[in-house]
Parts: C-alpha cells; sequence; structure tokens
C-alpha cells in the first residue's frame, strides 16, 4: 500500500502528510529534498538557510545529507544554519549539548563553514540572554529568512522547546521546561534531577516565518500527539498545531508514528477499509469498548449508528459478528503458554505437542523478562517446560551512580568490619568510590564503572532466574556489542550482535522464542534488540529446527498490546500477580528511582500490575471471565 497516495488523505487531517515505510526511507526523502533545495540556490548564486533540529528523530537525516557530501557531491559552502534551541546553562562541549550534538552528527564531516553556523549560546550570563535572543532573530532576517525548518515534535507537542501554552506570536527567548519535556530527555543525563530546567529556543512566530517547515516523527510513542496535532484544534496547548496555520508545511512521518491517523486506526470511518477478519475483531472489539457493551449484547443500531453499517450489510446482523469476534477473543485465553499437553489444540493459541517445549526468551534489558512476561516466565517453568533467558544487553547504563556507591560502601566494608588485607578488589572499589564522588554530570562512565554496573544488573537478572527456579545454565547473558557504547546513544545493530543470536538460537533449538515487541522505551534499546532478533531468525529460517518453532511478541514495560491485537492471553490469579511482583522487587537498582521512565512516572513494577490488571478488566467488559491480570502476546510468522 502507498500510504503517501493522495487518494488516502481524507477530512479529518488538516496538515498534509508524507507517510514512509520506515524512517530511513523518510529521512532518504527528506534529505534529497534539502539537497535539491541546496543545487537551486547555488545555480542562482544564492545563499540557502536552513534551520535544523536536534534529538534523536533527525539523526537519520543528517546521516543520509553526511552521506549525499561524501558520495554524491553535495556541498554546503553555500548553507547557513540556525538551530532551533540549546539547553540553559550548558556548556558546548557537553555530551548532552547541542553544540555537540550537531558536530557530531552533521557539521564536522561536511564542508560547511563554521562561521556559518549559529545555535543559541547555553553559556551567557541570564541578564544577556535577551540581547542574544533579539540578535539571533536579527541574524535569521539579516540572511533574509529561513528557506527551510526542520522539525520534531515532543510527547506534549512542543516544536523546538515551545512548551505547551507558548503563543503564536513568540519568538527566540529563554524557557522554562515542561515536566515532560525534562522526564522524556533524562536519559541523556542519566537523571531528571540533571536536566536543566531551562532552554532558549526559537519561538512560534519564528518558526511560522520560514519558507517552508517540515516536521518529522518516528514511532509508536509518537502516535497519539501526531493525530491530536494533525486532526485536532489549533491551540496552545499543542504548540506543533499552529503548523496548521503553516502556508507551506509537511509533516514527514513513518508507518508508526501514523498509527492512530483516523484512516489507519478506524478505517471504516473514512470509507476506506477492506474487512477482512483481522479489521472486523477491531472494529467490533472498539464499538464494544466504546459503548460499554459486552460483545454478545451489541445490536443491528449499535453498527449503523457508528459508522459501521458497510460491515453490517456484509454479515447481515449484528449476532452473527458478535458470535464470529466473541469466539475469536475467548479462543485466546490459555492458561498454558506451553500448549496444554494431550488436549486438542484447534482453537488454542499453541500446540498441544511436543508436551515439553523448549522455551527461549529474550529480554533486551535484565529486567524485561519479569516485567513483561513474569506470569508466563514462571508458568512455562511450572508446568514443566525447558526454559532459557538471553538477556541481550548489559543494561549498565540504567543503573544510577548513587546505587554503585552504595553498593561500594557495603564491599569496602568487609575490609573494616573482618579486616581484610586490602588487595586489587578494594583498590578498584575504591578507585570506583573516589571516581564517582567528583564525576561531572556530563562525563563518561569508566569501563570500570560500567562493568560493576552490569555485574549489579547481572547479579539481579540471576536472583531472578532462581526466584522462578531456572537453572543457571539456561541462563544466557549475550552482552551484545552495538549497546556497549558507554552513553545512552547506542549503536546500530551489527555483524556481531546477529551472529551471537543466531549461535543462541542453533544451540538451544527452541520451540518457542519470546522477544519484545515493545518498542516505546526512551532510548531504542527494544527495537534494536528485535531487529537483531529477526535478522537472527530470517537466517534461520531455512533449518529444520526453525518448522517447530514459534515467536511470540510480548509488551508491558512500556505499552500493551491491544485486546484486538492480542493472540495469547496468559491469565493470572490474585497470587501470581503477587509472585510476579516480588520477582520485580528483587532488580532493586530499577526500583524507587527509574533513569529511563520515559513519559511514565510509575515504577515498573506498577505499571506492570496496572496493565496487566487493565488487559483483564478489558477482557471482563468485552463479556469474557474475570480475571485478575492478563498478560498479552502476539505470535510473530517469519515463514
Amino acid at each position: 500500500m502507498n500510504f503517501s497516495n493522495p487518494d488516502f488523505i481524507n477530512s479529518f487531517e488538516k496538515i498534509a502528510l508524507d507517510i514512509h515505510p520506515s524512517p530511513q526511507d523518510a529521512s532518504r526523502s527528506v534529505a534529497l529534498e534539502i539537497a535539491e533545495l541546496i543545487k537551486a540556490k547555488q545555480a542562482n548564486g544564492e545563499i540557502c538557510v536552513l534551520g535544523l533540529a536536534t534529538g534523536s528523530t533527525p539523526k537519520k537525516l543528517y546521516a543520509e545529507l553526511i552521506n549525499l557530501h561524501q558520495n554524491e557531491g553535495l556541498s554546503f559552502k553555500n548553507v547557513v544554519t540556525f538551530n532551533l534551541d540549546e539547553y540553559y546553562p550548558i556548556e558546548p562541549d557537553a555530551t548532552q549539548s547541542y553544540v555537540n550534538f550537531m558536530k557530531r552528527n552533521l557539521f564536522d564531516h561536511i564542508d560547511i563553514d563554521p562561521r556559518n553556523c549559529h545555535i543559541p549560546d547555553g553559556t551567557l550570563p541570564k541578564d544577556q540572554i535577551r540581547a542574544f535572543c533579539d540578535l539571533y532573530e536579527k541574524k535569521i532576517k539579516s540572511f533574509g529568512g529561513l528557506d527551510l525548518q526542520i522539525l520534531g515534535i515532543g510527547g506534549n507537542g512542543h516544536i523546538g522547546f515551545n512548551e505547551p501554552g507558548s503563543i503564536a506570536n513568540s519568538q527566540t527567548r529563554l524557557i522554562t521546561l515542561d515536566n515532560r519535556t525534562r522526564i522524556d530527555n533524562a536519559y541523556e543525563f542519566d537523571s531528571i534531577s540533571k536536566v536543566p530546567r531551562f532552554a532558549i529556543t526559537m519561538g512560534i512566530d519564528t518558526i511560522m516565518n520560514a519558507q517552508k517547515t517540515i516536521l518529522m516523527a518516528w514511532g509508536t510513542h509518537k502516535a497519539s500527539i501526531i493525530r491530536e496535532t494533525v486532526e485536532g484544534n489549533v491551540r496552545q496547548e499543542v504548540p506543533a498545531s499552529f503548523l496548521q496555520l503553516h502556508k507551506n508545511c509537511k509533516f514527514v512521518i513513518d508507518r508508526t508514528a501514523a498509527s492512530e491517523l483516523t484512516r489507519f486506526r478506524t478505517p471504516w470511518l473514512t470509507g476506506a477499509c477492506e474487512w477482512n477478519d483481522k479489521m472486523i475483531r477491531k472494529a467490533v472489539v472498539m464499538l464494544a469498548l466504546q459503548l460499554k457493551k459486552p460483545i454478545l449484547m451489541l445490536t443491528n443500531n449499535d453498527y449503523n449508528d457508528n459508522g459501521l453499517s458497510d460491515l453490517l450489510a456484509l454479515k447481515n446482523t449484528a449476532y452473527s459478528i458478535n458470535i464470529q469476534v466473541f469466539n475469536k477473543m475467548q479462543h485466546t485465553i490459555t492458561g498454558f503458554p506451553g500448549g496444554k499437553p494431550n488436549f486438542d489444540d484447534a482453537t488454542r493459541p499453541e500446540r498441544a505437542k511436543p508436551s515439553v517445549k523448549r522455551s527461549l526468551i529474550f529480554s533486551p534489558h535484565p529486567d524485561d523478562d519479569i516485567i513483561s512476561m513474569g506470569g508466563t516466565f514462571i508458568r512455562l517453568h511450572e508446568q514443566g517446560n525447558t526454559v532459557h533467558v538471553a538477556y541481550q544487553t548489559s543494561g549498565n547504563i540504567a543503573v544510577s551512580d548513587d546505587f554503585v556507591l552504595r553498593y561500594i560502601d557495603f564491599a569496602a566494608g568487609f575490609e573494616h568490619i573482618f579486616g581484610i588485607n586490602k588487595n586489587k578488589a578494594t583498590e578498584i572499589l575504591k578507585d570506583a568510590q573516589t571516581f564517582l564522588k567528583t564525576k561531572s554530570i556530563y562525563a563518561k562512565d569508566t569501563p570500570q564503572i560500567r562493568a560493576i554496573k552490569a555485574l549489579i544488573r547481572r547479579t539481579e537478572a540471576t536472583a531472578t532466574c532462581r526466584f522462578v527456579g531456572i537453572d543457571e545454565k539456561n541462563i544466557h547473558f549475550q552482552n551484545l556489542p552495538f549497546y556497549e557504547t558507554g552513553t545512552v546513544e547506542k549503536n546500530p545493530m551489527g555483524s556481531q550482535d546477529i551472529q551471537q543470536t543466531v549461535d543462541l538460537i542453533k544451540k538451544i533449538k527452541p520451540h518457542q522464542i519470546f522477544c519484545a515487541g515493545d518498542l516505546a522505551d526512551p532510548h531504542g534499546t527494544h527495537k534494536v534488540c528485535l531487529d537483531v532478533v529477526f535478522e537472527a531468525i530470517n537466517q534461520l529460517k531455512n533449518e529444520a529446527f526453525m518448522d517447530d518453532c514459534w515467536v511470540w511478541l510480548y509488551r508491558g514495560a512500556w505499552h500493551e498490546w491491544a485486546p484486538y491485537e492480542t493472540q495469547m492471553a496468559i491469565p493470572m490469579s490474585p497470587d501470581q500477580v503477587l509472585q510476579k511482583r516480588k520477582g520485580i522487587f528483587i532488580h532493586q537498582s530499577q526500583k524507587d528511582d527509574v533513569m529511563f521512565q520515559g513519559d511514565d512516572t510509575r515504577e515498573f513494577w506498577q505499571r506492570a500490575e496496572q496493565r496487566n490488571a487493565q488487559t483483564a478488566e478489558v477482557y471482563n467488559q468485552l463479556g469474557l471471565p474475570q480475571y485478575a491480570a492478563i498478560e498479552s502476546f502476539v505470535r510473530y510468522h517469519f515463514k
């Protein structure tokens, strides 16, 4: 399907959309558009003035521009840039500064004149900021204004650092960062307490005066704000909505960021709906939840009055539709995630044979297994299946410095209490202790500190497996290389990551693989880990043992599967919910003060319990049995 085809644009959308299958494709298209603009200006002997953004969204765009420069001869000698914003206060050489970001990701790799690169100054005394901002505006105007402004979008709808409440005529200024923005950006600073409280940003008016604006967004975590911006009303509470009034604006987004738009979420309201089994289930479940009715209580009038008359005409009666969808939902429920031995499995989500399965759980971080599928994890083991767990990354950056110091104080205390002689271990601990106590908020952890943090998470994961009853020989710490950069910014997956995973799958020859399909984590580790597993499976799919292997995707740490997506629902009793909670509590380094929590301020055990309980409640609302909690899974078909 060509998602950019104008035939799919409908009256719900108030901003032009260019929707691509992936962020890479989208970034390439924007890079080519920028290249054409630069070349057109060069041909006329003119300066090209670009407004640039920072953050994770434009990284692929800048990589594409670098490629065009290095391999296709694109020159930036006639380009002048103005960046949207900068933290305040911050030093330009700090890892988190946008000066540093732009040098690393673009400026140091192209032939642009450094004097033509303008970024707000995060080092100024506060009483000089107003004059600087006025000068910034004058500089933009002195070049004839912005030819093109590149934008990202925050979860609260901010563009630049124009937070909710920003007014239409605002210009470059110092602004207090919204708490949600600081939470979203905390992953760059180790904790929210270290995130600057202020920023210097271009204003809404500055952005609106650009000749053209392109806003880019990727991922499911941006889907709801994209819908609100594109389909909602213009209002200060969603600053990006002002772009509806821009003379030449488009949004370039990927398919997942577009998923909440009406044409994808409820296509029957746009007249562009193909009524297959999947779409029927989605429409009926959403209708039942909207009307707060069990599925079997929906009437012909309910369908007709809520945009589903075409479906009713196709299936003749509400009753026939209701029965079809109710049975589908009922058949997702099973207490046997490894399949129920010696029972008819025709309508069960998992096979009955083999009666004892080898189950391999891939956990991106050392706690995703227990957080996202702890009840299923425990039940797989208790029902006699051979369970292996592969912890894909060390998770070391998610351990706070204070937590490490607590462990070091404990370990160092042995020397004093028991009179142990000084040895290499205590020297290492003391060196680490000294480093952490004098560490700058911008400093990168040493390999030694990262190793200690990884050890903490490793011991927690091992203790969790011991709690479940997993044999230690079935615990696999992969420590995939892509993760080990020492910073929040990770490398793309590489051949070593894939080969390690291929080797592990070949060694275990699992009947089931469970992996994280939850792609909303703040720094993308889940996405890379999933891509690694998928590529490994792709390389192995023709192996004979893979004919008997099913792949299940779990969620829970950040998002949950919608009820109409769920293909296997594992119910939990109140006692099993408490058992799962105890397993999560073993991960003490991730309790109380979650470092990378995104826009959800709850602890992981709270998120898991409440999401699982909510899933169970939704099933009950649809007319299905009542449980304390449910963990949901979707099957991935690789052949």
